[in-house]
């Protein structure tokens, strides 16, 4: 027996064995050279529980295995009784043990052949299925038959044909609840007609008891290995004709229909492995032998006997060993058999294909006998379906993966307040054994490496891979080797990677406490031994992180026991996670190793003067605590100003919260206090309160270094950051700098808690409507006091763009603008922002201050050389009559418009004009020509329209016809000679910049044909999008007829019925007259060239409507379909191809297809191909996704 274990607890692996005395059997019954069973606890489905998750599953061994703690409480000797149970009238055995001969009677016709015992009340009752087809009931207390009852009544029909046959595989099962009481399931094995009844014990006075009927459920066809009954179904496991395992489950209350519903298992190994030109054959099967939940040791070792041909024991070799073993054995059988002492290149690749593929077919035929299923069980407790199976173990992924002893005890590891599992803690430890050798064989110069490339903020991930080429190209004494060996040991890398990750990361895994405060650490010695521990944690784990990130860059190269998709996982999740770990800890060791600087006192006055335009309400007043002796570390002069009051405060909201009041010694207080402390430090979460200190102390020097660490890693607080570095350049005098930064800080003024705070307490709050305006307003105040007037004036006009809907925001931002301007002596740029300025008060105030100060200034040409009205309006208007006009192919008045409206930047004008340009000629001018200019014109508007904010990259479409109002004109008059009505307004039709594309590319593909067909310039340039599709298709330009299709929204039918139609001609034609043929492909991009073979227009054709398959996909492959339907209309043969592709998205639409145009031969052998998917064969041919079960699943 084995007791299967949940992954949540752990206990040592010591298993207590118990012999039990066989029993014999009775040489008629039936054996099964195989047999299995399970056992459940009451309590199991229970969390608090000693028996939590704790299954007994067994098989037909004589060990008894318990994982326990203590032998001794679960180790028994003695002996087994046997009690014989008589009927009243005659001694007769219940399971024929008697001989014939001494019993005086032929028959045996009550010989038990399925038996199941149940305990009610104070008897215990043994309901035998006998093999003249009838249950019996016994009670062990009174020793006698109690009930009696022939099965057969309860089959419908064919009872005298089966009654003359004894029983050979008839099965009994029972059921038990407080609910519905006692439930029997029997299995009648009948030929044809087997089927489940399902009865209920019915007890009445004086000990009778009868059976109800409940329900009678219809067997499938295959071979009954075992079933399950529950309190509303029935479960059972099939063997099919092939062999393979069938699991379902069918309602015996509730189903109407007979239905049974069917689970996916586990499915067997591939039957052939696809090995690519470019692949080693030897390492191709076996990552596919000694790949995970694929073979078991069982299977491979046996399949090794016989491949050597010998009687060799291989029970002792690990896993890797036994990898060694079948890959010297199979190599040996190759060499044996090469006569020759050359072979190309090519023949050798072909040979290793050969014996690799029969050592596989060897493997997986002992796999599906290994693999054969042996029993049911279903937990009632947690109502958890196990199969069980003959490879089945105790420690299934380490007994599969790596043949670990079960006698073998691993380490307790206990990571983050978890108890992790037996296997997870051999992981962990090996891993660290691993990065302790790396650490080891690291040579001084590549730590230096290392350590440099952080604080050359270079990429620590690209410099791991040269540090560990470095030591592959150094590895004399197959140090890297045996780092590389023990990482094979690992179960499970990924995992194991992740935990440490994990646990060192600060930012996804917040403190677990449980604590309650003894006392505050306040004083300078308790500061100075909280700088020292985050040092000393800081060191550790930059080594630790620097190790496990050369050591993954290893595993990347080397690691094979784990899937692509785990490598995958490796490369862009992990590796990443662990550089920033890496680039986080030494921010926290050089922010610990660095001092404070002593500020003077008149600079600090003056700084803290500039801040506190800032109102940055919560910033504590620095102080000095440390003597120049003993000097202080910013770190520590963070815990002191800042840290230390909100560590506490936490402590203490936590104590309140668990309502824990026990105390807590030294050990545990520090590392709570350290572990919140680098929670601080972390420059990842949220919070910004070590920069913010080191900006209000301010230590400048320290704060740009802090930030140069994180800028080209950290993805938190990034405005934050910014805007600290910019007063840093403030501080230092290099205000262009600082304004770049206060500019990258807005973008991240509504996101980050210190920008929402530095907004939150402004005066001009009533004034501003946006955050960001908020905090334009706070910086523009800073840089006013400050004394930098040229950086106001860019600000602000920054600033402008965030108020487009705040006239009173913008009148003060151009207030601002038009002020400094005229202070610097920017008179135009003054005269600038006077203009801009919306509020006519305002404006009124600057005019009045810009003459005052000009004529001061005695600058009157610029007071006279301002122009105050504005006749651009008019400027446009003459150029765009004359251009209107005229003649288009002889003046170019549009372009004369487009030039003047480009220099002035107004970029939707020059758009509209020269679409406006593009429509004339598509009327006026249908020539090859004409079609270029058009195409021009419409370039230079989407140009054009490209420029302008997505907002604004519209035009208004103009109005069709030459009917343009030109002054000088006549009015016109009617027939009567009356003034014609003023003509009805039409509807403003508005063009976007999507509408446009639209155009250009009709127009292009217009172009396109007539560069194709000249004489076909004139019908192009006026048809619209669908006609341009049937005449690109039918000139057999089919690369433009797709990209006008998808730019449209039309369907791509028409082009794919044209090219297959064009298929279907070149098949039926052949190789005659080409020309014209090869021209149209010419036209066409196809997506390679084949250099192998010659090849023909038609092979051409159809590569170019495959690749069109491929690369245009749509929902349920209608596009095959449509393919498909017309080859099929026309009686040509549908390539296989073709076939392969639909019958994986949409095979019954494909077998409507053969069915409407009678390919009944086709449809029938589609039919059988998706039957053996179903049933796991070649389910990747059909798209069917296959659900893998393991063997035991808990």
């Amino acid at each position: 027996f084995w007791l299967i274990l949940s992954a949540k607890e752990n206990l040592p692996n010591n298993y207590a064995h118990m012999n039990i005395r066989s029993v014999a059997v009775h040489s008629g019954g039936v054996k099964y050279a195989d047999s299995a069973g399970g056992f459940s606890y009451e309590d199991s489905g229970k969390l608090l529980s000693v028996t939590s998750n704790r299954f007994i599953h067994c098989f037909n061994v004589r060990i008894l295995v318990f994982i326990e703690n203590n032998d001794s409480t679960f180790c028994y000797e003695g002996t087994v009784s046997i009690l014989e149970l008589k009927q009243s009238s005659m001694m007769q055995r219940l399971a024929g043990w008697m001989p014939t001969a001494i019993r005086g009677d032929q028959s045996i016709s009550d010989l038990a052949i399925s038996l199941a015992v149940h305990q009610l009340e104070d008897d215990t009752f043994i309901f035998a299925l006998c093999q003249d087809h009838k249950l019996r009931m016994w009670s062990l207390k009174h020793q006698m038959c109690l009930l009696v009852t022939d099965m057969l009544d309860y089959m419908p029909a064919g009872r005298g044909e089966v009654k003359a046959s004894p029983a050979q595989a008839h099965k009994l099962r029972l059921f038990f609840s407080s609910s519905i009481g006692l439930c029997l399931a029997i299995y009648l094995a009948v030929p044809k007609r087997s089927q489940f009844c399902v009865l209920q014990l019915v007890a009445s006075e004086n000990n009778r008891y009868s059976l109800d009927h409940i329900s009678t459920l219809f067997s499938t066809q295959e071979t009954l290995v075992d079933f399950v009954l529950t309190a509303t179904d029935i479960w059972a496991v099939w063997l099919d004709n092939d062999n393979q395992t069938v699991a379902k489950y069918i309602s015996f209350e509730h189903n109407t229909t007979g239905t049974w519903n069917q689970v996916f298992v586990q499915p067997s190994p591939e039957e052939e492995v696809h090995v690519g030109e470019d692949q080693d054959p030897r390492e191709i099967y076996l990552d596919v032998l000694f790949s995970p939940l694929r073979f078991t040791a069982s299977a491979i070792i046996k399949a090794l006997q016989i491949y050597k041909r010998g009687t060799e024991r291989y029970s002792d070799l690990s896993w890797e060993e036994l990898k060694k073993e079948v890959t010297v054995t199979v190599e040996n059988e190759l060499q044996g058999s090469v006569t020759e002492y050359e072979f190309c290149q090519e023949d050798y690749r072909l040979l290793q294909v050969e014996f690799w593929s029969k050592f596989y077919a060897c493997c997986l035929q002992y796999q599906d006998v290994l693999s054969t299923p042996l029993a049911l069980h279903i937990s009632p407790a947690t109502a958890m379906v196990c199969i069980l199976k003959k490879v089945t173990s105790p420690s299934l992924t380490a007994g599969r993966l790596h043949l670990v002893e079960v006698q073998k005890v691993f380490p307790s590891v206990i990571s983050g307040g978890l108890l992790l599992d037996s296997e997870m803690s051999h992981d962990i430890l090996q891993l660290v054994q691993c990065l302790r050798m790396v650490n080891e064989s690291l040579p001084e110069d590549m730590a230096y490496d290392m350590e440099k490339a952080l604080e050359d903020l270079l990429s620590p991930e690209k410099v791991s891979e040269k540090v560990l080429e470095g030591l592959l190209a150094s590895d004399n004494g197959n140090v890297i080797q045996d780092i590389a060996n023990k990482l094979q040991d690992i179960n499970n890398p990924i995992v194991a990677i992740n935990m440490l990750l994990r646990e060192l990361d600060l930012e996804t895994d917040p403190l677990r406490v449980r604590i309650s405060l003894s006392q505050l650490y306040g004083s300078s010695v308790a500061a100075s031994l909280i700088g020292q521990a985050v040092c000393q944690t800081a060191m550790t784990r930059t080594l630790l992180c620097r190790d496990l990130l050369i050591l993954q860059q290893l595993y990347l190269r080397i690691g094979n026991n784990v899937s692509s998709a785990q490598l995958l996982q490796l490369q862009q999740d992990f590796i990443p996670r662990c550089s920033n770990l890496l680039c986080t800890y030494h921010l926290l060791k050089q922010m610990s190793l660095t001092l404070s600087s002593s500020v003077p006192l008149d600079i600090l006055n003056a700084d803290l003067q500039h801040l506190s335009v800032l109102e940055l309400s919560d910033s504590t007043t620095p102080t000095s605590r440390r003597s120049v002796l003993n000097p202080q570390t910013v770190v520590e002069l963070f815990y002191q100003n800042v840290a230390r009051k909100a560590i506490m405060s936490q402590i203490f909201s936590q104590q309140d919260v668990e309502g824990n009041q026990t105390m807590l010694h030294w050990p545990q207080m520090i590392s709570s206090v350290l572990t919140l402390f680098c929670q601080f430090l972390w420059p990842s979460n949220p919070s910004f309160l070590f920069p913010e200190c080191l900006m209000v102390n301010c230590q400048y020097e320290q704060l740009q270094e802090c930030v140069r660490l994180v800028g080209p890693w950290c993805q938190v607080n990034v405005g934050s950051y910014r805007f600290v570095l910019g007063h840093c350049y403030l501080a230092n005098g290099e205000g262009q700098k600082a304004l770049q930064c206060f500019q990258e800080a807005a973008a991240e003024v509504d996101k980050e808690e210190f920008l929402m705070k530095l907004t939150g307490s402004d005066e001009e709050a009533a004034t501003a409507t946006t955050p960001r305006l908020l905090y334009y307003n706070k910086v523009l105040r800073l840089l006013e006091d400050i004394g930098l007037p040229e950086l106001v004036v860019n600000l602000a006009t920054l600033a402008i763009s965030e108020a487009v809907n705040d006239e009173r925001c913008q009148a003060a931002l151009w207030t601002r603008i038009f002020k400094h301007h005229l202070d610097l002596g920017h008179n135009s740029q003054a005269y600038e922002a006077l203009m801009q300025n919306p509020d006519s008060s305002r404006q009124l105030d600057c005019l009045r201050q810009l003459v005052v100060v000009l004529c001061e200034r005695a600058q009157l040409r610029d007071l006279v050389q301002f122009s105050f009205v504005n006749l651009h309006d008019e400027v446009v208007s003459i150029i765009e009559s004359r251009a209107r006009a005229v003649d288009l192919m002889t003046h170019n008045y549009y372009e004369l418009l487009y030039a003047f409206h480009i220099n002035r930047h107004n970029y939707r004008k020059a758009g509209t004009v020269m679409f406006e340009y593009g429509m004339r000629l598509g009327r006026e001018v249908r020539t090859l020509r004409g079609l270029q200019k058009q195409v021009n014109c419409y370039l230079a508007a989407l140009s054009c329209l490209r420029l302008v904010h997505p907002d604004y990259a519209w035009i208004v479409q103009p109005s069709s016809g030459a009917a343009y109002e030109r002054p000088g004109t006549s009015p016109k008059r009617n027939y009567d000679g009356e003034f014609a009505a003023d003509p009805v307004s039409q509807q403003i039709d508005i063009l976007e910049l999507k509408d446009l594309e639209k155009e250009y590319v009709l127009a292009r593909s217009r172009l396109t044909l007539a560069q194709q067909e000249p004489p076909s310039a004139a019908i192009a340039g006026g048809a619209n999008s669908q006609e341009m599709v049937a005449l690109l298709v039918q000139t057999g330009l089919f690369d433009t007829a797709l990209t006008l299709c998808q730019t449209f929204n039309l369907s791509l039918t028409p082009v794919f019925e044209g090219l297959t139609f064009k298929c279907i001609k070149l098949q039926c034609k052949g190789d005659r007259d080409q020309t014209e043929v090869w021209n149209w492909l010419a036209a066409n991009q196809l997506p390679t060239v084949i250099t192998t073979k010659e090849s023909s227009a038609t092979d051409e054709a159809w590569r170019l409507l495959a690749h069109y398959l491929e690369k245009y996909p749509s929902q349920n492959a209608q596009y095959h379909c449509c393919v498909i339907n017309k080859l099929l209309s026309h009686g040509v043969p549908v390539p296989d191809w073709l076939i392969n592709a639909y019958k994986e998205v949409d095979a019954a639409a494909l077998l409507r297809l053969y069915l409407n145009y009678d390919q009944l031969e086709s449809a029938a052998e589609l039919v059988l191909g998706y039957v053996d998917a179903l049933l796991g064969k070649g389910h990747q041919y059909f798209g069917i996704e296959v659900c893998s079960l393991t063997t035991i699943t808990i």
